[in-house]
């Protein structure tokens, strides 16, 4: 899918409007294409496909590209969230943005809220012709996102811990192991996308302007403190696994243990009742009338008395 949009000044000031054809200081916006599609606009960009496909392997790492017509590409790692098998997963996938001569292009195997903050208006100030200036904003906006979803991480794992404090099965610890797994995407992609940040300071497009080197010099910080939070949130989930593993098999042989306690207590009625039911001579109480009875008080009597023992040892 392709998208292309453009800053158009207005009686109420600027605003975002598509357009149907590529032109100068429009940003053309790239979601999953076809090879006609990325043939297309190399064809009408002057953009090399290598940069163009780039972003469409997620394996790919971080960093940055220049082909043959001096047009720029920085390759970065994006979060995403999504829903799976009725639960919340974290990724990360590539996101390229491609600075030319006149127009700022993007591509990323799937939509990503970064780019719908832009494109429904929930980012401020922002101008397709401005392309450096553009570039920042959607930098920050990537590390904003990491920072977010990292404290949601954060917040499903204490969420997870409450309910594994009285849990014998592996539901929530398989939920902490998806959330461990996202922390490590996460950590992995921002530590890739932080040599990328720093190696975009020596680039000649953001030593034009001051300010540009400052708002990047603040994404490279909120980028760190992302790192910082994903390490930390993943060192805590670690230990709260292994601590919560140990939970569940305490729990499971508190269990066994209250099991075996009432196996024991029941197993007495059996035994006397067992004896006093053998068809030979002798038997006690064979011949009295209160036989039964007094049968079955012995039997109460000895359940409660180990009951009352097995009790004092915490056995139940």
């Amino acid at each position: 899918m392709i998208s292309i949009y453009k800053t158009i000044e207005s009686s109420n000031g600027p605003k975002l409007k598509d357009i149907e054809a590529i032109e100068a200081g429009c940003w053309v916006n790239i979601i999953d294409p076809s090879h006609e599609e990325l043939l297309s606009i190399s064809e009408k960009t002057n953009v090399a496909m290598e940069l163009l496909r780039a972003a469409l392997d997620d394996e790919e790492t971080s960093r940055i590209d220049i082909d043959e017509n001096n047009n720029i590409s920085l390759l970065l790692d994006i979060p995403f969230s999504e829903m799976e098998n009725s639960a919340l997963i974290y990724d990360t996938y590539p996101l390229a943005l491609i600075h030319t001569k006149d127009l700022l292009i993007t591509v990323c195997l799937k939509e990503s809220k970064i780019l719908l903050d832009f494109t429904d208006g929930k980012v401020k100030s922002f101008f397709t012709f401005k392309r450096s200036r553009f570039i920042l904003q959607i930098l920050h906006r990537i590390a904003s996102y990491y920072l977010i979803y990292l404290r949601q991480i954060d917040k499903r794992s204490l969420m997870i811990e409450k309910k594994l404090h009285k849990s014998m099965k592996n539901k929530e610890l398989i939920q902490l192991l998806s959330l461990e797994k996202s922390l490590v995407y996460f950590s992995t992609s921002l530590k890739s996308n932080e040599i990328t940040l720093e190696k975009m300071l020596k680039l000649e497009i953001m030593q034009k302007y001051p300010e540009d080197q400052d708002v990047l010099e603040d994404v490279i910080i909120e980028n760190k403190q992302a790192i910082e939070m994903a390490n930390i949130y993943s060192n805590i989930l670690s230990g709260t696994m292994d601590a919560f593993a140990s939970v569940i098999s305490n729990n499971l042989n508190i269990v066994m243990k209250f099991l075996a306690s009432v196996t024991i207590i029941m197993s007495i009625p059996n035994m006397i009742s067992g004896m006093f039911g053998m068809n030979v001579r002798d038997i006690p109480f064979a011949d009295s009338p209160f036989g039964f009875w007094i049968v079955f008080a012995l039997i109460i009597t000895i359940s409660a008395l180990i009951t009352i023992v097995l009790n004092k040892k915490d056995m139940f």
